[in-house]
């Protein structure tokens, strides 16, 4: 296949398989730019009901109707690498487009951890630029030359080329970022180049009325054959995918063949409206391509958007805390009447959160006086919210309702992966035990000058330190790692190890308890069930 045509996956993990999730890649751009003075057709989409069966000709006239409105996308990016020919002692030349990538010296040190030994000593060699390019789809939904598509289509690249259907595959037109957003992998791009004919726009459905069974029609560039139209159904709706660190959002799964390259394609209901941005595959082992499960964006989720996009800032709230489910079986040691909500697991220094009172092991039950059904909706809510709104949030502490009125922040989706990627667990702090925890699988050792100093630990915390966890021990599955401070057992400080055993055997088997842990100078809320 022609380096013109070169397209590859992103690898996700997704727990509904064992299979691996490929991100169906075209390219990466982020390029950012002024927006025009021009506006883009914002009309939401139709939402009456669909009726009518399906006839012989019924997925031939979606396509007739819509395939001119599908463009096929181009990128080049600039990444760095090194020769290979540095690492195997050979001489020729490197680079040229649609290169492999990777390479050099540093060869032994992606994959072993240390420098290559034939080359110590040496220089380090200066890594090199190389063009990649890629390719993906997207569609018109403006005269004016607007079209929408993936984000991860048109990210970290420096060139953009759309081509158009019904014309020669040589003639391209340039195109810039409007605006894009990880989050609903979505990105509004402009020809900035324009055709001397005029340009078609797609309709909007409703991607809310989509159920599992209703007939979709894909429509994209996969593995470089332009315009290629496909047909399946909705398989299921509400699927979580990630798309940042700890972030998800629901999307549309169907059979639609989706392959490498449909990326920011549009998902097409029987009326030949968009319903969906194709987004993602589970592929096989091999990642060879479409096995019957792909992703699509909700366009009601980008339509919201689509104003933002256009502005080219997207605005989000967020109070800074980290969440999670609540246990199964600690609903009655919460106080609470089911499994409605969502727990603080940690809390963010100086965030709305904190500013606010919020702890880590509080329960939220409503946000803005709307109630909470799980984690999902929580974030949906505080992302929705304006920065600087002031909220009421009430929450369930010590088995009792308390309310608590945060003023959100706005959200650094840049800021925040860079914070958790600089998280993770402490380094095992390697002093002898002391306590050992029956039933949880963790040793605990006190607090000493030199593990404080290690640990870098304020000279006035108390606490015991994890020094060790059993393999698929209680504490293991939850989480807890070497090097973690338990602050807080239950409702009851923690100034010793001695302290952490004695309140940790008053858990009786079967038993849910919860752990204040401070980690990386931040305080974690974990719930851990005895064996």
């Amino acid at each position: 296949m022609s380096n013109r045509k070169t397209t590859f996956f992103y690898a996700l993990l997704i727990a509904i398989a064992s299979l691996a999730v490929g991100m169906v890649l075209a390219s990466r751009l982020g390029l950012s730019s002024e927006s025009s003075a021009q506006s883009v057709n914002t009309t939401r989409g139709n939402s009456a009901p669909i009726t009518g069966g399906v006839n012989a000709t019924t997925f031939r006239d979606v396509a007739k109707q819509v395939t001119p409105a599908v463009v096929n996308i181009r990128t080049e990016s600039r990444q760095k690498t090194q020769d290979l020919s540095d690492f195997f002692g050979g001489g020729g030349q490197g680079g040229g487009q649609g290169g492999g990538q990777g390479g050099g010296n540093d060869l032994f040190e992606r994959f072993f951890g240390q420098p290559n030994p034939n080359q110590r000593g040496q220089q380090p060699q200066r890594p090199r630029e190389q063009v990649v390019q890629a390719a993906g789809t997207g569609f018109i939904i403006d005269k004016a030359g607007f079209i929408l598509t993936n984000n991860h289509v048109v990210e970290g690249a420096t060139k953009i080329e759309v081509s158009l259907y019904g014309e020669d595959d040589d003639q391209e037109y340039a195109a810039r970022v409007v605006g894009r957003d990880p989050l609903t992998d979505s990105a509004l791009i402009q020809l900035t180049e324009m055709p001397t004919h005029g340009l078609p726009e797609v309709k909007f459905g409703d991607s809310s009325q989509m159920e599992p069974g209703d007939w979709v029609m894909a429509i994209g560039n996969p593995f470089g054959l332009a315009h290629t139209v496909s047909v399946g159904v909705i398989s299921a709706i509400g699927r979580p995918f990630p798309v940042a660190e700890q972030r998800s959002t629901n999307v549309l799964q169907t059979d639609a063949a989706i392959n490498p390259g449909n990326s920011g394609g549009p998902l097409l209901n029987l009326r030949g409206e968009v319903i969906g941005i194709n987004t993602a595959i589970i592929s096989d082992s091999r990642q060879s391509g479409n096995v019957g499960i792909g992703f699509a964006m909700p366009i009601n989720s980008v339509l919201d958007l689509l104003p933002q996009l256009r502005s080219g800032k997207i605005t989000r709230g967020r109070i800074g805390v980290a969440i999670g489910p609540i246990p199964q079986n600690a609903v009655d040691e919460f106080g609470l009447k089911n499994r409605n909500g969502a727990v603080i697991m940690s809390v963010s220094p100086n965030s709305a959160a904190a500013k606010a009172g919020l702890e880590p092991g509080d329960v939220v039950i409503a946000f803005n006086g709307k109630p909470i059904k799980n984690r999902d909706e929580l974030v949906a809510m505080v992302v929705a919210t304006r920065p600087g709104m002031t909220v009421p949030v009430l929450i369930v502490r010590d088995r009792g309702e308390r309310t608590l009125n945060v003023t959100v922040d706005e959200l650094d989706l840049e800021a925040e992966t860079q914070t958790s990627r600089a998280g993770g667990g402490n380094d095992n702090p390697d002093n002898p035990p002391q306590e050992s925890s029956a039933g949880f699988g963790m040793t605990l050792s006190n607090i000493t000058p030199d593990v404080a100093q290690r640990l870098r630990l304020d000279r006035n915390t108390q606490g015991a330190v994890v020094v060790d966890v059993d393999q698929d021990s209680p504490a293991a599955r939850a989480g807890i790692a070497g090097g973690d401070i338990i602050v807080r057992v239950g409702r009851q400080a923690i100034s010793s190890a001695a302290d952490a055993r004695r309140e940790l055997e008053k858990i009786s088997a079967g038993g849910t308890v919860f752990l204040r842990i401070l980690r990386n100078g931040q305080e974690t809320f974990v719930t851990v069930t005895k064996e």
